[in-house]
């Protein structure tokens, strides 16, 4: 809890300093890139998150590689989280961070899952529809999961839509053991 806590507070901040600097969409990309490549098992995270690097080789380091490739708001945030023995919290902040710019734009995120990839046109149909239902824009994420079996089972921050096969297989055991 107090990690999210700390996390939500340098996605404020950092949501600020973009905000001032017309650069939330740069910043958010190159926050998300960042933390895409530092968290993924390899030497780049080994070399993140060592107890062992000193601080400033790892800011020299960092400042080497990503400077004039991210914009400074980003690189100094993570420079920031180096500096204060943070590094563990860049993935809690760029989350409490995407979820500050998504709030900002009025876009909520979305999960769909289906047994099938489904094509463009269904995709956009349903999207549209939801969106014209919930009276709110979606950014979603497609998951191709086949042991639903068919349908669809749709996730919207605490709302659950589950109209696969698999799920009404589900149910329909419960009410029978419920029966019996």
């Amino acid at each position: 809890m107090v990690n999210q806590t700390l996390a939500r507070r340098y996605a404020l901040a950092i949501a600020g300093l973009a905000r001032e600097q017309n650069a939330v969409e740069r910043v958010s990309a190159d926050l998300r890139s960042v933390s895409e490549v530092l968290s993924a098992p390899g030497l780049a995270h080994e070399f993140f998150v060592s107890p062992v690097i000193d601080r400033p080789a790892k800011e020299r380091a960092l400042l080497e590689i990503l400077d004039g490739k991210m914009h400074p708001v980003a690189l100094h945030s993570v420079l920031l989280l180096v500096r204060k023995r943070r590094e563990s919290l860049l993935p809690a902040i760029v989350a409490e961070y995407l979820a500050l710019e998504r709030a900002g734009r009025g876009v909520e995120p979305m999960t769909l899952e289906s047994a099938r990839p489904l094509d463009r046109s269904e995709f956009q149909h349903l999207v549209a529809r939801l969106e014209q239902v919930y009276g709110k824009k979606f950014e979603v994420t497609e998951v191709v999961d086949p042991s639903l079996i068919g349908g669809l089972r749709i996730m919207m921050g605490d709302r659950r839509i589950d109209d696969s096969i698999a799920g009404r297989l589900e149910t329909l055991a419960r009410e029978l053991l419920q029966t019996t």
